[in-house]
This record gives structure tokens, C-alpha cells and sequence, in this order.
């Protein structure tokens, strides 16, 4: 088949920065057996071409100054100059809903392809207080409706966002992770200090401020205990002055960026991975964990919210006494973390990147076969 995949970024000509991993795995095994042309909205500046991972990757970039409908039109321009340089597709899949999901949506009914659609981000949700989400404006929604609309098949990678889509297409799909990379150490964990980690960029939406005051709780009965925390800075520094506030310098380390390799590492060191997120599509940063062996303690949305009980602890969202609790309860319990980490381990390579990988391909042929 041939699959054009529309994506806001995430492709990153190096395969290590500026990437969205669980993207690339899914890009890397759609390649070996079909053709697949990405076209990333904005991985880079200059638009620009070349090959990832068996795939070829058309990078349509931005333009300073650029009008959201001059802006369209060229996306819609430059669209039909690679139907033209690489033949029709047999199915686009966007991945979000917002421009992505919008221009597959637009020029799937113009070439009378099908869309597949997959979610992966806020669109479904809105939280006021600190302005996220795509429900939050009626021009978001209505791109954001357009786009379902447009789509013969929509996916979604946890089911509290697939209840959140009125559609009888939509279908539960998360997005699967390597587990021939991701794997627990051959190694016994050191057992002190306690090693807590987070890989997500430190924003509004992950919280860490709550997850910081957890630590802070936990650290009065465990004080041998430290959190990594994992991710590109853009809060300006915010964090690491309620760090300070908080009497944490010596208890949490930022890390900033780090390359799959080094994060591996940290993964198999860590003994509880800590989700504090106000929302997650997904959360796949809790299956790179559990596929090291490292259970979950987080906040109920997106996996957590499905692999809780059995398979991770939930807590609710923003609240530091309840994670803080949880985590010391855990800590105190090998045998509880020794369970659940085994049957996150289960749970994840069961849905890992090949199964993910083939469960689209089922859907790119029922779509084709259906237009």
C-alpha cells in the first residue's frame, strides 16, 4: 500500500532529537512493508525532504508572519505537488485533529481517499485554568469537528478519550513502544536511594509542582529517595525555584533532554515511574517504564486510568497527599511493586509497536477496500 502519514513533527531528521518515539517505531515498521511518505507540518523551519527509517519525510515548514489561511492554502498547495511527485495514496492518516486531522480531512474528500484519524493529544478536553485543550474555543472545535467528520476510521489511545468522541467510528488503539529497546536491566536495582522518574517536558499540563509537593511528603518517612525528572524545560525555570522553596535541591535532578539510550538507562535504575499529569491521551512514557520493569504510580488519566488496579497505581489528579501516600505505600511493599510491574510488563509487550504496527495496517486495508 501507499500511506501518506500527516504529522505536526515529531520525525526529526537525526532520529534522536525532536522526536516522537512511539511515532517512529509505529513509521519505522509501516515502511518495511508498505511505501509511506510523512508530511510533517513543521519539524523544521525550511521546508526540506529526506529519508528516515525506510520512509521518506517532506517537511513543509513555516513561513515568519504567515496568516493561519495563507498558511492552509500553501499546505494545500504543496499537498497536491506530492500527489503528483509520488502517486495517489491508498489511505492518509493524520495524527492529531488539529491541522493535521483538518488537511487530511480536506484533501481526502477532494482525492476521494480514506482519512484515518488518529487522537493523540488535548482535543477532546478543555482545562480553563491554565488554558489547554482543544474544546476551548469554538474555532478549535469546529476544526477539530471537521476533522472527525472527514475521517472514515478515528483512533485513540486510552478509552477515557475514546468516551470522549461522539463517533461510532472511533477505536481503541494505543500507541505501542519498542520493547526490543525498551527492557528491564540484567542487573539488580540498587535498592537505596529510591530512585522515582518522570520523562515528559515540564509544563503546566504534566504538573509536576504537585508531583514536587508529593516528594516533599514522602521524603518526612522515606528520606532516602530522588527524583529524575526527565524532559525540555519550558516553564523557565519555575520548577527548579519551587525545588528551592520546597528544600529539594539534594532530592530531584533535571535532566533536561536525553537521548533514548541514556533514558533507557535511568528506566532501569528507577524503582517507581511517577505520572502526575492533569491529562494524558495516552501516557506513553508509563509503557517505556514498565517495559524496564518499573511500575506506576499516576494520576488517573490516560493508561494509568485502565492499568490501575492490576497494573499501576491511580490517584487523583492534583492532589500531593494522595500520590504521596501512594508512592510511600508502594515503596514499603516490594512484593505489591513486584506485581505490578510484572503485569505492566505483560500488558505492554502484548500492545507494543508491532501489534500497534499491525493493527493499523488491518485498518489502512478496510478503509482502502471500503472508499
Amino acid at each position: 500500500m501507499r500511506v501518506f502519514l500527516i504529522v505536526p513533527g515529531g520525525v526529526g531528521r537525526s532520529g534522536q532529537r525532536r522526536i516522537i518515539p512511539v511515532l517512529l517505531s509505529l513509521i519505522e515498521r509501516l515502511a518495511s512493508q508498505h511505501e509511506v511518505v510523512v508530511i510533517a507540518l513543521r519539524q523544521y523551519e525550511q521546508p526540506c525532504s529526506y529519508s528516515l527509517l525506510g520512509a521518506q519525510i517532506i517537511n513543509l515548514g513555516t513561513e515568519t508572519g504567515e496568516s493561519k489561511l495563507r498558511r492552509a492554502l500553501r499546505y494545500w498547495h504543496q499537498l497536491s505537488g506530492l500527489r503528483k511527485t509520488y502517486g495517489w495514496p491508498d489511505v492518509i492518516h493524520a495524527f492529531w485533529a488539529h491541522d493535521c486531522g483538518l488537511l487530511a480531512g480536506l484533501v481526502g474528500r477532494q482525492w476521494r481517499k480514506p482519512v484515518v484519524l488518529t487522537i493523540g493529544g488535548g482535543e477532546f478536553t478543555w482545562i480553563p485554568q491554565i488554558n489547554y485543550g482543544g474544546q476551548g474555543s469554538l474555532a478549535s472545535r469546529l476544526r477539530i469537528s471537521v476533522a472527525v467528520r472527514s475521517a472514515k476510521i478515528i483512533t485513540a489511545g486510552s478509552q477515557l478519550v475514546c468516551d470522549r468522541i461522539q463517533s461510532r467510528s472511533v477505536k481503541w488503539l494505543p500507541l505501542g513502544i519498542d520493547t526490543r529497546r525498551f527492557q528491564p536491566s540484567s542487573s539488580h536495582r540498587v535498592e537505596k536511594p529510591w530512585r522515582l522518574i518522570q520523562a515528559a517536558t515540564l509544563n503546566e499540563v504534566k504538573d509536576q509542582s504537585t508531583l514536587l509537593q508529593a516528594l516533599s511528603q514522602v521524603r518526612e518517612t522515606q528520606p532516602d529517595v530522588h527524583l529524575h525528572l526527565v524532559g525540555q524545560d519550558i516553564l523557565n525555570g519555575r520548577l527548579q525555584r519551587l525545588t528551592s522553596e520546597l528544600s529539594l535541591i539534594n532530592e530531584v535532578t533535571f535532566h533536561g533532554f536525553m537521548n533514548q539510550k541514556d533514558l533507557l538507562t535511568l528506566y532501569q535504575q528507577a524503582h517507581l515511574y511517577v505520572q502526575s499529569s492533569l491529562f494524558e491521551s495516552q501516557g506513553a512514557s508509563v509503557l517505556e517504564a514498565a517495559a524496564c520493569g518499573v511500575p506506576t504510580v499516576g494520576t488517573a488519566v490516560g493508561l494509568v486510568h485502565e492499568l490501575a488496579p492490576d497494573a499501576a497505581v491511580s490517584v487523583p489528579i492534583a492532589h500531593p497527599s494522595a500520590m504521596s501516600a501512594a508512592i510511600i505505600r508502594l515503596l514499603d511493599e516490594e512484593d505489591q511493586r513486584n506485581r505490578l510491574s510484572q503485569a505492566a510488563m505483560i500488558w505492554t509487550r502484548i500492545h507494543n509497536a508491532d501489534w500497534t504496527a499491525d493493527q493499523f495496517e488491518a485498518l489502512y486495508r478496510t478503509a482502502a477496500s471500503t472508499a
